[in-house]
């Protein structure tokens, strides 16, 4: 299957696309401002790039975990990131009645790891007509994700892709399977690889989840030896402050070497 998102198609023989952005929408400037300094390094690099940032982060460790500015606001925000810069987007979906609002601004929604096999959000999701996009859930096999994408083609979703973003392995731990990723691809949709949140510690932290952001790197190059469409990494200009994820998200400074290296590879493999 390839998907045409923009002015470029993503799958089979396509080049190499990223979904880039930082966790989430922490206010409407940064929001701004990180999309104009990725589209900088993307434009230069002259590589595909999705806009990634959530309006809600629904699945926290601790009640006192900052979750966002809502789906109404954060509409508003992600329809000025795609106005200005030109740019697709995709933002996530918690609950079904949210799917109308979304579709109004998102290219692609998707659907979270955690809620990857609810029914009822992923029929809400595929009836806008929308490109899809379902992270396998931490407790998935590869395999069981073929009966996700039925359930979407059920649906009526014709533009699906899958990501993979690590498995649960014991207690606060993921590990990144990348027989997974061919695997997936056997379905006939593009599969993309999450380089940041693979690298989670899940409640590592008591309160808050923790992560192992320097093998960011290693991860994102094995898939695409491994032949991953699409990489999907979270940035921010300074992680350790950020509002979400702060020990996985990559530095906005190391963004354009690492960009490199991967389109390099990418070049060779694909």
């Amino acid at each position: 299957m390839e998907i045409q998102i923009n002015n470029f198609k993503v799958g089979k023989n396509h080049p190499l696309f990223f979904i880039l952005g930082p966790c989430v929408i922490e206010s409407e400037k940064h929001t701004l401002y990180m999309a104009e300094e990725i589209a900088k390094i993307t434009n230069d690099l002259n590589i595909p790039f999705i806009f990634k940032a959530s309006f809600d982060k629904a699945n926290r460790s601790s009640i006192n975990s900052y979750r966002g500015v809502g789906l109404k606001k954060g509409m508003d925000i992600l329809q000025k990131v795609k106005t200005k810069f030109n740019v697709p987007i995709l933002t996530d979906i918690h609950e079904p009645h949210q799917a109308e609002a979304i579709a109004e601004v998102a290219d692609i929604i998707q659907i979270p790891a955690f809620l990857s096999r609810q029914t009822s959000l992923i029929e809400a999701t595929c009836k806008t007509g929308k490109i899809v996009n379902v992270k396998k859930g931490q407790f998935l096999a590869p395999w069981d994700m073929k009966n996700i994408v039925d359930k979407c083609k059920n649906f009526g979703a014709k533009d699906i892709m899958l990501t993979e973003r690590g498995t649960s392995f014991g207690y606060n731990n993921l590990v990144s399977d990348m027989r997974s990723i061919p695997i997936m691809k056997k379905f006939d949709v593009p599969v993309i690889f999450d380089a940041t949140h693979s690298l989670q510690l899940p409640g590592g932290k008591g309160n808050e989840t923790d992560g192992m952001r320097e093998f960011v790197p290693q991860l994102a190059k094995s898939s695409i030896v491994s032949g991953a469409d699409g990489i999907f990494m979270e940035v921010h200009h300074d992680p350790d402050k950020a509002l979400s994820d702060s020990t996985t998200q990559w530095p906005l400074d190391k963004l354009y070497n690492l960009l490199s290296e991967l389109k390099l590879i990418s070049s060779v493999v694909r």
